[in-house]
């Protein structure tokens, strides 16, 4: 089946310098696709660190499950990556091929297999065969340095209809430190890790313990603040390296949380994995309609996640922003239905700048027309105030058109 590319993608494409200390190599491995790439390897200098956030999903994919034990190290050599099979739900096979594609790369790298991180994206259950790995890897390896990231982007790809990636330099200890991320991801997104796949590059010297905890926090708005469909992959990964080829420069070696020199870089990161996040919802199976829904006033930002949770997923919802149809009581119903406290006579709901409902009802001079012309926009506004308290949250999704169905009903075709 041929998707055509969002509209609401990128309308340029920039393919940044490859990170200091990071050699990627893609390759066609005929796992699923044919003429295209499929296989994403990197190898790392000696010295880099790695932190790692993953599916909470109870049907985690083995590579998850090995890159999970893996993390416990501290310290990356290496990352293959496949796109077409998940090597989810399959079993003694699907342990037998991480830990045979761990060594292959590990020997090939000359590391440790502990240092060999995996991941994997496309149908779950079909038995993924080790030898799609080692027939390729030695050569792959041995040709690392030859791609860009933009290749490496074009790797990972499934049901995307363009590549996600993104870089960002900063200071750090007033020496340039690089941060360059790749994603990939288009369905089966929602919160719990809500990314698919994400690999972030940077030649920052920064410890592991440092690197997780900017990770862990880092995500909270950006890729576990997104939604396509609601549902959580079996095999979410966000892998952040650190190959510390900047400290050769001049960069100080981070070690605490609390160093004060880590601001910027911490800012820069976070905006990344935003972007990132965001080009997640712009290439949404189908999608037409980039909406972001922020809802204040609640009991708590927790009860305000949630009720931006409900909306956000709410198919009525999305379907009537898919229809170009400014029904904002499907929004109220989303409100009532998300078990959090809400106070039907103290609601408002805004689209964009028009306030078109508020204390329980359809504001006075309400313009059905103004409201339909807004909603006939590629980038979509949702405002609730409950009107309760000081909670706040924010969530971005998609609309939900016939595309969405036709693509995932011939998935596996």
């Amino acid at each position: 089946m041929s998707i055509a590319v969002s509209p609401l993608g990128p309308k340029t494409f920039q393919d940044p310098e490859p990170v200091a200390g990071v050699r990627l190599a893609v390759a066609q491995a005929g796992i699923k696709y044919k003429g295209r790439t499929d296989l994403l390897v990197a190898v790392f200098d000696p010295g880099t660190t790695v932190a790692g956030v993953f599916t909470r999903s109870k049907c985690p994919s083995a590579p998850v499950d090995w890159c999970r034990q893996a993390l416990g190290g501290g310290s990356a050599r290496a990352l293959v990556v496949n796109s077409g099979n998940a090597n989810a739900f399959t079993g003694m096979k699907g342990r037998e091929t991480v830990t045979v594609t761990a060594g292959a790369a590990a020997k090939a790298v000359g590391c440790k297999p502990a240092e060999v991180f995996l991941a994997s994206t496309g149908v779950i259950g079909e038995p993924l065969p080790p030898a799609k790995f080692t027939a390729v890897l030695d050569t792959v390896v041995a040709d690392a340095g030859s791609a860009r990231p933009m290749d490496a982007a074009r790797a990972i790809m499934t049901t995307d209809t363009f590549p996600k990636v993104l870089s960002r330099t900063v200071r750090l200890g007033g020496v340039e430190v690089t941060i360059t991320g790749i994603a990939k991801g288009a369905g089966m997104i929602a919160p719990d890790m809500a990314t698919m796949l994400s690999f972030i590059f940077t030649d920052a010297p920064v410890a592991a313990n440092v690197l997780q905890g900017l990770l862990s926090r880092g995500v909270t708005g950006s890729f576990n603040a997104i939604t396509v469909d609601s549902d959580t992959s079996t095999s979410d990964t966000v892998l952040v390296f650190a190959t510390g080829a900047a400290e050769k420069r001049g960069a100080p070696r981070i070690a605490e949380t609390g160093d004060r020199r880590l601001a910027a870089f911490r800012k820069a990161l976070f905006a990344l994995l935003l972007d990132l996040s965001h080009q997640v919802v712009r290439d949404g199976e189908g999608a037409r309609k980039f909406v972001s829904i922020a809802v204040t006033g609640a009991a708590s930002a927790p009860s305000a996640r949630r009720i931006a949770l409900s909306i956000a997923n709410s198919p009525l919802v999305k379907t009537a922003i898919a229809g170009e149809d400014a029904n904002w009581g499907r929004v109220v119903m989303a409100v009532g239905k998300a078990g959090e406290p809400a106070d039907r006579d103290r609601l408002a709901i805004r689209f964009g700048d028009i306030l078109v409902a508020e204390n329980g009802e359809r504001v006075e001079g309400y313009s059905e027309e103004a409201a339909s012309a807004y909603m006939r926009g590629e980038n979509i506004e949702i405002g609730v105030d409950l009107g309760l308290g000081r909670g706040k949250a924010q969530v971005w999704t998609c609309d939900l058109t016939k595309e969405y169905v036709a693509i995932n009903g011939d998935y596996r075709s």
